[in-house]
């Protein structure tokens, strides 16, 4: 889903970017979710002739394509443990139907947050400090709606307005 680092935070840089963040009208995740084929014998390394195009077994089936700005499907977590990359949902209805843990929040929130995230530090009511790792904290520190936020593993909060 990219990257919350330097370009994300400063957008006007240009690191590891081509155009600087906010040089972009928008910031869209294609996607292309498949199952896989039951044929495990294909030879791989075999070359076909042009006429022989229909023979070639496909190893993958039940293609569906999609495309969504990357904040209705994202997470509050990194897409890895490692580097600072914006992780997605994974509830497949949830990624085509946008329904991220931000789609009820809004852009604004999505960017807040992923600019901030681990950056600003909480006091729990037994007097022991944390960074900001997940959205509901984030959402509550801000005096937002918690009740915006959309669950992951497809358990929005539909009922909840």
């Amino acid at each position: 889903m990219g990257s919350h680092g330097e370009y994300f935070v400063n957008r006007s840089s240009r690191k590891n970017i081509q155009f600087p963040y906010s040089e972009y009208l928008g910031h869209f995740c294609l996607g292309i979710i498949y199952t896989r084929g039951e044929n495990t014998t294909i030879d791989e390394t075999k070359s076909y002739k042009m006429d022989q195009l229909q023979s070639i077994t496909s190893v993958i089936k039940d293609i569906q394509f999609f495309v969504t700005e990357k904040w209705k499907i994202a997470s509050d977590k990194r897409g890895s443990g490692n580097t600072a990359n914006i992780g997605s949902i994974n509830c497949i209805s949830d990624i085509i139907g946008g329904n991220g843990m931000f789609s009820k929040l809004g852009e604004k929130w999505f960017d807040d947050y992923w600019m901030n995230y681990g950056k600003i530090t909480t006091t729990d009511k037994s007097g022991k400090t944390k960074k900001s790792t997940k959205l509901e904290d984030f959402v509550l520190y801000r005096k937002g709606n918690i009740k915006l936020i959309v669950k992951k593993n497809g358990k929005s909060n539909k009922a909840k307005k």
